[in-house]
This record gives C-alpha cells, sequence and structure tokens, in this order.
C-alpha cells in the first residue's frame, strides 16, 4: 500500500517536497496617506492599518528596508473633494507629494499608485456622474490624466481601480504619448462589487453618496466574465491583471492564472484582513498560522503579486 504519509512524517521532509512558496519579494503594502503634518491615525475598522501625512509616511518607510518589504501601494485621500476630481490629478496633489517624497528618500523603494476617482469626487463614485450614471466615456479621460500625473510624479507602477471599459488602452496609450512607455499598467481586472471592502471605505473616506458601485464593478456570481474581463484588459495592453477580493475568489483567480501570459496579482483587501484580526482579538484562531496559509493559497492559486495588508508584519515576524 502506497502511504502518502511517509513524506509527512517530519517537518524537513514535509518543506523538501512543498509545491508552494510564497515570495517574500511579491508582497505589496497598501498605504493611506493624508495632508497634513504629524497624522499617524489608526483606522478603527483595520487595527495595525494608518492614515499617513506624508512626514509621518517617509518615518514609516524607513523601517522596510531591513524587514525585506520592497513595494507599497499608495491610496491618497486629499482634503479637497468635488465632481471632476481635480485633486486627483493636482500635480501638487496628496499622491504626487507622497511619491515625489518616497522616491527621494528611498530610491530603490518600489512605489505602486492606485488611479481611481472615488476618493476625490464629492460624491464617491469612480467616474463623472451625468444624472444618476457614472458616464464611461468622459471618465477615461480624468483616469488617464491621473495615470499620468502619477508617473510624472516618480511612480514605478500605476494601477487602475475604477472598472470603466477601455481604461488601460486610455492609460496606455496616455503614458506613451507623455513618454511614459515603461510604466507598467497593473489592472483590477476583474473587481466584483464585493462586500469584503467595508473598512477600506472607512479608510480611504470613498463610499458613494448615493446607490452603489454594481453598475460598474462586476457581479459577483459571475465566473465567465470575469475571465472576460481579464481577456480584454490583456488585449488592451495590461502588463499586470488583477482579481480582487482573493480569498472569495480563488477559483477566479486559479481560472485566470490560466489564461493570463502576463503576471497576475491577488488584492488580499481590508475585509478579509479585519475579519482575521477580529477573530485573533478574541482567540479564536492562531494569527500568524491563518496569515500564512491565506498568502499561500493566493500563491497556490496562481498569483505572482500579492497585495496585502498583512505584508509587513509577515515579514516582521519571519511568517513567509
Amino acid at each position: 500500500m502506497f502511504r502518502p504519509r511517509r513524506l509527512r512524517s517530519n517537518k524537513i521532509i514535509r518543506n523538501m517536497i512543498a509545491e508552494t512558496a510564497v515570495n517574500k519579494d511579491a508582497l505589496v503594502y497598501p498605504m493611506f496617506v493624508v495632508e497634513g503634518e504629524g497624522v499617524k491615525e489608526e483606522i478603527g475598522a483595520m487595527p495595525g492599518q494608518f492614515r499617513f501625512s506624508i512626514d509621518e509616511l517617509v518615518k514609516e518607510v524607513s523601517g522596510f528596508e531591513s524587514i525585506g518589504l520592497k513595494s507599497v501601494l499608495l491610496f491618497g485621500i486629499p482634503d479637497h473633494k468635488d465632481d471632476m476630481a481635480s485633486a486627483a490629478y493636482d500635480k501638487n496633489g496628496i499622491v504626487q507629494r507622497a511619491v515625489r517624497e518616497l522616491k527621494k528618500n528611498f530610491p530603490n523603494l518600489y512605489v505602486i499608485t492606485d488611479v481611481c476617482l472615488c476618493e476625490y469626487m464629492s460624491h464617491g463614485h469612480c467616474g463623472i456622474v451625468k444624472g444618476k450614471d457614472v458616464d464611461n466615456d468622459s471618465s477615461l479621460k480624468l483616469l488617464a490624466k491621473t495615470a499620468v500625473s502619477h508617473a510624472a510624479a516618480g511612480a514605478d507602477m500605476v494601477a487602475p481601480s475604477d472598472m470603466m471599459d477601455g481604461r488601460v488602452a486610455a492609460i496606455r496609450e496616455a503614458l506613451d504619448n507623455a513618454g511614459y512607455t515603461n510604466t507598467p499598467i497593473m489592472s483590477y481586472s476583474a473587481k466584483f462589487a464585493s462586500a469584503f471592502y467595508g473598512p477600506f471605505r472607512d479608510a480611504a473616506d470613498s463610499a458613494p453618496h448615493f446607490g452603489d458601485r454594481k453598475s460598474y464593478q462586476m457581479d459577483v456570481r459571475n465566473s465567465r466574465e470575469a475571465l472576460h474581463e481579464v481577456a480584454l484588459d490583456l488585449e488592451e495592453g495590461a502588463d499586470i491583471v488583477m482579481v480582487k477580493p482573493g480569498l472569495a475568489f480563488l477559483d477566479i483567480l486559479s481560472k485566470a492564472a490560466e489564461i493570463s501570459d502576463v503576471p497576475l496579482a491577488v488584492y488580499n483587501v481590508s475585509g478579509e484582513y479585519s475579519m482575521v484580526k477580529a477573530a485573533a482579538k478574541m482567540g479564536y484562531i492562531n494569527e500568524d498560522a491563518i496569515i500564512f496559509e491565506t498568502l499561500t493559497a493566493f500563491a497556490r492559486a496562481g498569483a505572482n503579486v500579492i497585495i496585502t495588508y498583512h505584508a509587513k508584519e509577515a515579514l516582521e515576524r519571519g511568517i513567509v
């Protein structure tokens, strides 16, 4: 009789034949930057995560090299919002200034910027609103302007998260025309209209003031449509495609890995993070073990890039 347990008898042999390992360099840490000075405000719904002013962001990032954290994803929270998201593409906007400061102080840090309009719109939607609808094509121009402004500030990569149709092609054309042909695009390709985003909307002050985002983010029930979205972004020139959220959509992640000829990213979102923190606080789970299993699941399903709020602690505590 063949006995698979023979190869599970101790840690050495288990590690020797392990099929999946989480690449530490694949971890990307999302961070929130706000106006002001001396601001390090913990996010109530996301214990251990903070809103940083630029000076405090620099202080926080100064410790990343020592733990091997090499990449961040920046989200900006402006003081001013309007119905054209003007702060999103202002060359002196919060993200643009944060990028310049990070690249000045940490030239080897890989800085990715989220490209969306929801944090900057007075109504909280991801594009220009006409009547009660988010207008796709007019929003593309603002998204492209935003991406170019981030690249001009020194961003290493831009990541459009808006889910407007055609935005990858519009951003690629705008970047190329502005001379940023080497700036890659990581597209939120299959981004579902998920309940797992709740804590993030508190963190980024980005909840829509009316309606919801189901007219442009994906229906959580759809799998074939998700793969179609991935295929469209590949056709438009995305350098990396993404599935978001992660844990409840591992099937989508695995299927996307099969069809994508570019690297695949996954976003381990705020609700997933906060549930782990809440359960750990109550003593219901072994937090480090859960983090390890979560990150391993993403890698096993085919993710090359893992965006996670656990990135810093996973590296600090040697979880991966």
